[in-house]
């Protein structure tokens, strides 16, 4: 089965196919003619996974899904949330976003946060949405070379890494987005039988 993964962010492909690998073939928007920017104008994380697949349906008529994901701190109310890419501004800049984090948290001695990953799916014009979530903190400094967004200061509960110091089929196996697309992947697959 072929399925379109409505997103630009390299890092994010390469996760999804390393996730979903032998078991289908996931296009980019590159690959299907979508150069475009895809709108996310939605206050919430599933509202913007849907515009997003949505999009794509209607545009290109190709099967397809998108994610929308955002680090919701506890002390922090909440945030990044649903601004997570843009919490430092709209230059989307990974290593601003993560220094606007520490300082906003800093002198808090609660650092509790959770990745939350909202895909939406539309298969034949059907729509379907899935969700992962992952507990975890904040560590006091980036830590790691691996992952991208704010990996480098998010350690999952029952680890003592962050995301971006673990190999990535670690990650994946245990990540907000890798339980999101274990929940997609079962469907697709009750789905063909």
């Amino acid at each position: 089965m072929k399925l379109c993964f409505a997103s630009n962010n390299e890092h994010k492909l390469a996760e999804v196919r390393q996730i979903l690998s032998g078991q289908y073939e996931i296009v980019s928007l590159q690959e299907i003619g979508c150069h475009e920017e895809l709108p996310e104008e939605q206050e919430t994380l599933e509202g913007n996974s849907h515009q997003k697949a949505n999009y794509v349906w209607q545009n290109y008529g190709v099967s397809c899904f998108a994610d929308d994901t955002g680090l919701e701190v506890t002390a922090l109310n909440n945030e990044p949330g649903v601004y997570s890419a843009r919490y430092a501004g709209s230059q989307r800049n990974n290593l601003d976003n993560m220094q606007l984090l520490l300082e906003n948290l800093a002198g808090k001695p609660n650092r509790r946060a959770q990745f939350r990953t909202s895909i939406t799916l539309i298969l034949d014009g059907r729509v379907h949405q899935f969700n992962g979530i992952v507990l975890g903190t904040i560590a006091e400094t980036p830590d790691g070379e691996k992952g991208f967004g704010y990996d480098p200061i998010f350690i999952p509960d029952g680890f003592n890494q962050t995301f971006a110091q673990m190999r990535a089929e670690q990650k994946n196996s245990i990540s907000h987005r890798g339980r999101a697309l274990q929940e997609l992947a079962t469907f697709l697959k009750q789905h063909q039988s």
